[in-house]
């Protein structure tokens, strides 16, 4: 049967509307997922689920990550004792900042690695500095963006964001991103400044509820195994990936 070239252009045409219409339909539901409102304070004005984001710290607040006190006042050596790894684990050290996790962690998996992710030129330079430095070949400093950890897939046992999460401007592309670089089974652990506590002197937009984490976290395919309520100030919440 003869087609006309009328009526082939037609049918091209509106295939080529109807791919573009999908397309269109998928980046504002996307979209949609964020909503925006006047900016707080210390908030970018970008609101995920009821919370809005906070700002980033930037590099510069290298000595805030570095006082002498954090460690009496975050207990940082029980954190790191009820990390679930073993010698050869993978572990994700995501918004290493200074890698003052990284570093204490890379001891514990002499066999393994520890991918020290950040998103800034400096911390990437010090990171990578300062590894050499100390002899840890295991870690590797990762360069990821605003969107994803850049971490290769299926490889990581356990992923840690130390007073991060909250700072994320895309958090659903975030953990889309630390979804398919953990392992099955592999564990997601935040640990937030807890935002049901007023007398703790932190920014609110800086602390997080065991509610909000779960709520956040459960959206984006993972489920919550383990609210560690062993640290002074802090949650310590491991959830893990659902398949």
């Amino acid at each position: 049967m003869k087609t006309s070239f009328g009526y082939l252009a037609f049918l091209i045409l509106s295939f080529v509307a109807l791919s573009c219409s999908g397309q269109s339909s998928s980046k504002k539901s996307k979209e949609e997922v964020y909503s925006y409102k006047t900016a707080s304070f210390d908030g970018i004005g970008k609101v995920y689920m009821g919370r809005e984001i906070s700002f980033v710290m930037g590099f510069e607040g290298m000595s805030w990550l570095e006082r002498s006190s954090r460690e009496k006042e975050e207990n940082v050596s029980k954190a790191i004792d009820n990390l679930p790894v073993q010698p050869n684990s993978v572990v994700a050290d995501i918004g290493a900042g200074s890698g003052y996790f990284t570093f204490r962690i890379a001891p514990r998996v002499p066999e393994g690695k520890v991918y020290a992710v950040e998103i800034q030129d400096a911390a990437i330079q010090y990171l990578t500095t300062k590894s050499k430095e100390l002899g840890f070949s295991q870690v590797e400093p990762i360069m990821g963006t605003e969107t994803s950890p850049n971490l290769p897939e299926n490889t990581v046992d356990v992923a840690l964001m130390v007073d991060v999460y909250h700072e994320l401007e895309y958090p659903v592309e975030m953990l889309a991103g630390i979804r398919k670089a953990l392992k099955p089974k592999g564990k997601l652990i935040l640990i937030e400044y807890r935002g049901e506590d007023d007398w703790i002197p932190i920014k609110p937009l800086h602390k997080m509820t065991v509610n909000q984490a779960k709520k956040e976290l459960e959206a984006n395919g993972f489920k919550l195994v383990q609210n560690g309520k062993f640290l002074s100030i802090q949650h310590f919440l491991v959830f893990e990936r659902v398949d």
